[in-house]
């Protein structure tokens, strides 16, 4: 044990790690439907071992923290940014009018109590249940408190009430928003969803689930020899008078072609047809027998995402693309989808095609490629993050969160770490527009927001443990009751704007204020309760609005506060 305890203190990285291993596997355990979470069992098994008298260097969190900060950017700039351009304005300026009521809540309880800057930041920070809002204001105390020791006390302190206010911020806020704020006002959630799936079409699929079905399929046929040696394959595909059917390989005695339209079909014993599954049934037994043979079927196909620049066919219509594009210039190429700005729009024929659309296309890897290059360019998937573009967004952000403005003698700046989130906002608004650079892969996403946020929450627990058995003794109850109330407190004002100021539906409602105060687990007790999806199409541009707004708050409660 003694070796143990000389290796933690020797080694932190050991310690650091150690933290985290325990927060992954005590977080994800639950008890009926409630989990403690990842972040904050990383942070009581950092104040767990913090008890060992642990030393970090600060710089250590920082790194961590920027990581997590400029994923969370990337991640939401997207939406934000789009939905600040769409209908989504009415639910930020709703976000913005819940997020001032959780600062002015948190001022009011810490005037009342006497709380200092540290306390009061905490406190917002595990009410809201919103590390970011930790981590902004720990980097603000630590600018501001002047001598080390000073800031060491505070942020020791801020740690103490986000742990503390934690559990009922995450685990209360949920059950009164899904359990009963419902019954307080009288919306019966269930129904509200299934109204409103039954007037808009349903509720946005399941993350990870797709349809069985295939929109484009290809079957193998045998022929009689010399059924179609006087025609192409282009001639077979214009007797059917459908633009949607293709020949795309043929077998020759004991060889297998790949055909274009100007492939004879001379002696061909089997061919392969790709067509629309509905297509195939109406002309089943025109080409053939149907036949199984997996050396014909057997060709390399591509699903890609093209990106739209070439200004000759910016204005077109779907049917145009298709008949003047498609068909000439790829050979069994098909169009699946168009995103527009993050948002699927239907392949009705009349569509017109704009610059920036991601069109999905399908067919052989051959034509793809050809058609891919006449549209635009690629955005194939890779397993490889584009690390410069990363750290170039942090720092140019981390230099603009760097610049200081003197404010009545004292020196105020947004941080490095608020820089790197508006440097990720940035980066990800900028990948959705331009993707031709700046892919960081959803694992590599994860990582550094799983592992930046939880790293750093790791080593504040480790550093502020030394405390943490004084603070409680002094401000454990008062805490636990001030973190209800600023809890609470802006989901009633979240819930009283979206109904009778907002107009939301009540399906939306719940769900929007959720995103609002930046509550995840709401989000998830919400759906279970509605049966629905629904509820999250009010969630995620709050959610987003939220977590870049409360992260910002961290720094003006550590100001108004005295």
């Amino acid at each position: 044990m003694t070796f143990f305890i000389h290796a933690l203190q020797n080694y932190p990285e050991i310690a650091i790690f150690l933290a985290l291993a325990i927060g992954f596997w005590f977080g994800k355990l639950t008890l009926g439907s409630f989990s403690l979470g990842v972040v904050t069992s990383s942070l009581f098994a950092g104040l767990l071992i913090g008890q060992l008298h642990i030393t970090i260097d600060p710089i250590v969190g920082s790194i961590f923290f920027t990581m997590f900060l400029f994923a969370v950017g990337y991640e939401v700039g997207p939406p934000l940014i789009h939905g600040l351009k769409t209908i989504g304005l009415p639910q930020i300026l709703f976000t913005v009018c819940v997020c001032i009521s959780a600062v002015a809540t948190t001022y009011a309880v810490s005037l009342v109590l006497g709380y200092d800057k540290g306390l009061s930041s905490g406190l917002l920070a595990g009410a809201t249940t919103n590390s970011g809002t930790l981590g902004v204001a720990t980097a603000t105390l630590r600018q501001l408190a002047g001598e080390p020791g000073k800031s060491t006390t505070l942020i020791g302190l801020a740690t103490l009430a986000y742990a503390v206010s934690y559990p009922f911020g995450t685990a209360g806020s949920a059950w009164f928003l899904a359990r009963l704020a419902p019954k307080i006002m009288g919306i019966d959630l269930v129904r509200a969803c299934a109204d409103y799936d039954a007037k808009h079409g349903g509720a946005k699929p399941e993350a990870g689930v797709f349809s069985a079905y295939r929109p484009i399929a290809v079957r193998a046929y045998a022929i009689k020899r010399g059924t179609f040696d006087d025609c192409t394959a282009g001639d077979l595909e214009a007797r059917f008078n459908d633009p949607q059917i293709f020949v795309t390989r043929a077998r020759k005695g004991a060889e297998v072609i790949d055909c274009d339209a100007q492939t004879s079909l001379a002696g061909v014993t089997e061919i392969a047809v790709a067509a629309p599954p509905q297509t195939l049934l109406t002309l089943q037994g025109r080409f053939g027998t149907e036949i199984d043979d997996a050396d014909l079927l057997d060709y390399s196909a591509e699903i890609v995402e093209v990106v739209m620049t070439n200004k000759s066919l910016i204005g077109k219509t779907i049917v145009q693309l298709r008949t003047q594009e498609l068909l000439p210039a790829g050979h069994g190429v098909f169009l699946r989808h168009l995103m527009r700005s993050g948002e699927a729009l239907p392949l009705l024929d009349d569509l017109t095609i704009e610059r920036g659309d991601v069109l999905t296309i399908r067919g052989a890897k051959r034509d793809v490629a050809r058609i891919a290059e006449r549209l635009g360019y690629p955005d194939r998937p890779t397993d490889q993050t584009d690390i410069l573009f990363m750290c170039l967004g942090i720092v140019l952000g981390g230099l603009l969160g760097a610049i200081s403005i003197p404010v009545g003698g004292v020196t105020l700046s947004a941080s490095p770490s608020v820089g790197a989130l508006l440097g990720g906002l940035a980066c990800g608004y900028l990948r959705s527009v331009h993707r031709s650079f700046g892919r960081i892969p959803s694992p590599a996403l994860w990582v550094f927001n799983n592992l930046g946020l939880n790293g750093f929450v790791a080593v504040v627990g480790i550093s502020a443990g030394p405390g943490l058995v004084a603070g409680l003794a002094t401000h454990g109850a008062g805490l636990v009751l001030a973190g209800i109330v600023v809890s609470l407190v802006p989901l009633i004002v979240a819930l009283a704007l979206g109904r009778y100021v907002f107009k939301f539906h009540p399906a939306i409602l719940f769900g929007a204020s959720a995103g609002a105060r930046s509550s995840t687990a709401s989000i998830g007790m919400l759906m279970e309760v509605a049966g629905s999806k629904t509820p999250l199409l009010g969630y995620a541009i709050p959610y987003a609005t939220s977590r870049i707004l409360l992260a910002l708050c961290g720094v003006v409660i550590v100001l108004v506060v005295h």
